[in-house]
């Protein structure tokens, strides 16, 4: 049968009444110490150098601030890459240092401890600045916006330092904006020069071209003729030749019949009783040159020997004199040649120097232009974020009080060991 009488207590067992009742009569000790920790805390609180936080927002702005830009027609920016631009710059951290080193009575009162202003202000950029933006899951186009914050010590005019240098920021951004709007500009000037200077090289390579090809055309076709011409009056030469051996034979035949004068072969027939039978004879063909008799044809030979130029007796010779005349001036060439303001001639001359004249207008003022809507200014703060007095001290109560209790547990604990060692010597 089990036993159910109560059974001693181990000595490695705790009483928790005897606890209680052991903390309830070190209670003074307990808050003491409590009080001591509270009144750290309290010290700390009162004491600390308190620290501010100050925040500005920027938004997007509506289209239409940046018609005027846009306008130009070589510049694109839309709000939303305005908004990022700004963002960027607020973000730099070489821009930051810039603004500190410009405005450095906006931070005297930063602690001191001889370090360079590099250093100084990277400590204090690390713990100070920090972005505000939307949460990227968002999609709701409404989100959009972009901020600084600044957690600064006391002494430190925070407050102007995030509104200077969100307003360096955006006249730094504008500069940007005009000095890339100048660039673009200059660039393209340049490059309908270029388009211009190019398109009259071509212009003066494709005309001397012109030229070349019609002289070149105007060389061969009086070569053709001079040619032709040639020819011409070899054969004119050859047949006046021919003519003459003609003639001698002739002669020679009209010496040997006695044709002193000319006659036809029906006189000679008639004269001498034979005319049937010369008529037989030549009937079916030309009158033989001898019949023109001696006289005739030694008068015939006598001319064509005494001739200086057969050109007379063809007619294409004059014509090709008269082409050859001709030919002696190119009147296009000449034309060609004579041209003065060549420029009139440059195919889209007109649309490059109408654009390369409306972006010499473009009278940009960047003084005008509105990057970003600012949303909230920073202003000064009701209260310091740091240190907050009544969480400092409620947890200095708590830990003081959690700090009395383990001492008086360790206290407690300690008198009870040295009780059992008495009671066993």
């Amino acid at each position: 049968m089990q036993d159910l009488s109560p059974q001693p207590l181990r000595d490695d067992e705790i009483d928790l009444v005897e606890l209680i009742q052991s903390l309830f009569r070190q209670k003074y000790l307990i808050l003491v110490v409590a009080g001591l920790v509270t009144l750290a805390a309290a010290a700390y609180a009162f004491f600390a150098t308190p620290s501010y936080e100050v925040q500005s927002v920027l938004r997007p702005v509506e289209q239409g601030r940046l018609d005027e830009l846009n306008g130009t027609g070589i510049y694109q920016l839309s709000p939303d890459e305005a908004l990022g631009r700004v963002a960027v710059g607020l973000s730099s951290y070489e821009a930051r240092l810039q603004f500190f080193r410009d405005h450095q009575a906006l931070f005297a009162g930063l602690p001191d401890s001889g370090r360079t202003l590099e250093q100084a202000f990277e400590e204090f950029n690390r713990s100070a600045f920090s972005m505000l933006q939307p949460d990227p899951k968002k999609t709701n186009n409404l989100s959009g916006y972009v901020g600084l914050s600044l957690t600064y010590p006391e002494g430190v005019d925070g407050v102007a330092v995030v509104n200077g240098l969100v307003s360096a920021v955006i006249q730094a951004e504008r500069q940007r904006v005009a000095a890339d709007l100048q660039v673009l500009i200059a660039n393209r000037l340049a490059a309908l020069d270029n388009n211009i200077e190019a398109a009259r090289a071509s212009y003066e390579a494709s005309k001397q071209a012109q030229i070349a090809a019609l002289l070149e055309e105007d060389a061969l076709r009086k070569a053709q003729l001079r040619d032709e011409l040639q020819a011409l009056r070899v054969e004119l030469q050859t047949r006046r030749e021919n003519r003459i051996k003609q003639l001698d034979e002739a002669t020679q035949i009209a010496e040997s019949l006695g044709i002193n004068k000319p006659t036809t072969p029906s006189a000679m027939a008639d004269a001498r009783g034979q005319g049937q039978v010369y008529r037989t004879e030549v009937n079916s063909r030309e009158i033989p040159l001898y019949f023109m008799g001696v006289q005739a044809l030694s008068a015939e030979r006598q001319a064509l020997r005494e001739r200086e130029s057969d050109d007379f007796s063809e007619p294409r010779i004059a014509e090709i004199e008269k082409e050859l005349a001709l030919l002696g001036n190119n009147r296009q060439v000449e034309i060609l040649e004579r041209r003065k303001d060549e420029d009139l001639y440059l195919k889209d001359l007109a649309q490059w120097r109408q654009e390369a004249a409306q972006l010499k207008g473009i009278r940009f003022d960047s003084e005008d232009l509105q990057l970003v809507r600012i949303d909230r200014v920073a202003l000064e703060p009701l209260a310091p974020v740091n240190p907050k007095k009544v969480l400092v001290i409620g947890l200095g109560g708590i830990a003081g009080l959690m700090l009395g209790v383990f001492l008086a547990l360790v206290r407690n604990l300690m008198r009870t060991r040295g009780g059992k060692v008495s009671s066993t010597q």
